[in-house]
């Protein structure tokens, strides 16, 4: 097959910019035979950040199936090789919004098919109908060299088949009432790049001790009709995406069952609010994800104006993290305009074994065990983060008179009157120490193992206070520097001031 460009790559204007390729086409057919068309080009460095390649599908077909491969040449030291994701748009066309979108594996798998009865997991079942359609290639990063690559179009003829209805989880389970709920928030299964079945990430939650979990696959929805029947009267799962743009990822956190959203975009694009807000409209809390990850494209540059929370703890605890939390702390007091501070929450981001599902974890202090209660929990910042199950921390302060907040709530007392900072921890390492933060810094440091800690201050003194625990630090490192994250706190803000 001859490949024509209709825009060439001269014409594009930026790395954001869009370039559609010459298409293949199909004679129809009704005798259940299949047929194939490969296409293959070269992209350059400065490539565009999506090709879209047109395939023209007749009347008839029962399932369409897509294989690709690509060159991965020898790169000079300290440069980034050829990396390609793929996925496909149906005839309802490629508009941001994402209206004909029909899945996306990244660069998880070299193939996939749809037809109207299954798909491939990342992909979306359903009839597929005449008319264009588009694969769609993602040139995540090109070797000096460029890249080369090869796709490969079959089309299997004869009835379509049924879809069938998926099912999706529940809005809550019975749960215990209002308490402390303990949540992983940010997964991934074989329905994006994860290793896990969803029924083997359900199991290993349990085993971690959680009481909910959420699906966020990579810029599909398609794990959200995977769970039946792993879900309990113990047990809540949650819906939701990981947005994996090319400047920072978000997570779509507790929308409803089905919901897209669209990650073609940079932040000099200008569409991240847009899509904001369909999060918001879909029930769920826009949460940027890693925001000081260091990998390509994993950095978050959309700012916080629109974000419910922030994801400062990802995994286990490592120097990203570190710069996360303390870029949070500084946001406590310069919050995103026309809002409070911003809650922080944490979670494993777990692809496969080893990785643990639950480390970390945000503990929630919700209503019930429901999707609205713990989303509500979130937003609010009544939650803390954990390592762990064993880990469970309480984290209040009072007032001379009676007064009492906690995380995430507001202790209104006048500016000079005394405030006592409390906090009790079980369940943590071997030589833990907890530091109490406020807006001045580090103000109070002492042993977990001593028991209950108490400092005292004042509004004027503290805006707010927060707790941190930490593990004891490595031998050898350097004096001052302190350990690896156990738990924290979300914080207490301290006088009347709601400003």
């Amino acid at each position: 097959m001859e490949r024509r460009d209709v825009l060439r790559l001269s014409a594009v204007a930026g790395a954001t910019g869009v370039l559609t390729l010459g298409g293949v086409s199909f004679a129809a057919a009704d005798d259940g035979s299949e047929r194939s068309r490969t296409l293959k080009g070269h992209l350059p460095t400065g490539a565009p950040d999506f090709v879209y390649l047109p395939v023209e599908v007749p009347s008839g077909v029962r399932e369409i199936e897509v294989a690709y491969t690509y060159d991965k040449p020898s790169v000079p030291e300290g440069t980034k090789g050829n990396a390609l994701d793929i996925g496909i748009f149906d005839e309802r066309g490629t508009a941001l919004g994402g209206r004909g979108f029909r899945g996306w594996s990244g660069g998880a798998r070299d193939r996939f098919s749809i037809s109207a009865e299954k798909a491939t997991p990342g992909y979306l079942a359903g009839p597929v109908r005449e008319g264009t359609w588009h694969v769609v290639l993602g040139p995540y990063t090109v070797a000096p060299q460029g890249l080369d690559y090869e796709v490969t179009v079959t089309l299997r003829y004869g009835s379509p088949g049924t879809t069938p209805r998926p099912v999706h989880p529940p809005e809550r389970a019975r749960g215990r009432g209002r308490a402390w709920y303990r949540g992983d928030c940010h997964l991934h299964t074989v329905h994006s790049d994860g290793k896990r079945t969803p029924q083997e990430a359900a199991g290993a939650a349990r085993q971690a001790g959680l009481d909910f979990i959420a699906t966020t696959e990579h810029n599909t929805t398609s794990g959200h009709g995977a769970w039946a029947g792993l879900w309990g009267e113990d047990f809540l799962i949650l819906c939701g995406e990981e947005v994996t743009t090319r400047n920072g990822h978000v997570l779509a956190l507790g929308t409803d069952p089905g919901t897209f959203v669209d990650w073609r975009y940079r932040a000099r694009d200008g569409h991240f609010s847009r899509f904001a807000r369909r999060i918001r409209r879909a029930g769920g809390l826009v949460v940027p994800a890693h925001p000081d990850c260091p990998f390509v494209g994993c950095q978050w540059k959309f700012g916080y104006e629109d974000a419910d929370a922030v994801e400062v703890w990802n995994g286990p605890w490592t120097a990203d993290d570190e710069l996360a939390v303390a870029a949070w702390d500084n946001m406590l007091m310069a919050p995103p305009p026309g809002r409070g501070p911003l809650p922080a929450i944490g979670n494993s981001d777990a692809h496969a074994e080893p990785q643990k599902v639950g480390l970390p974890q945000t503990v929630v202090l919700a209503e019930d065990l429901s999707r609205q209660a713990l989303l509500e929990g979130m937003r609010k910042g009544r939650s803390y983060i954990a390592e762990s199950s064993d880990v469970s921390v309480k984290f209040s302060a009072s007032g001379p008179h009676g007064e009492h907040a906690g995380m995430g709530e507001r202790l209104r007392v006048e500016r000079d009157a005394e405030v006592t900072v409390r906090l009790d921890v079980s369940g943590a390492p071997e030589g833990a120490t907890a530091r109490f933060l406020t807006d001045q810094g580090e103000m109070f440091a002492g042993p977990v193992a001593a028991g209950p800690l108490e400092w005292r201050t004042t509004a004027s003194l503290a805006a707010y206070v927060r707790a941190e625990i930490r593990r004891r630090p490595p031998v050898g490192s350097p004096a001052g520097l302190p350990g690896a994250m156990a738990a924290m706190t979300n914080p207490v803000r301290l006088g009347r001031d709601d400003a």
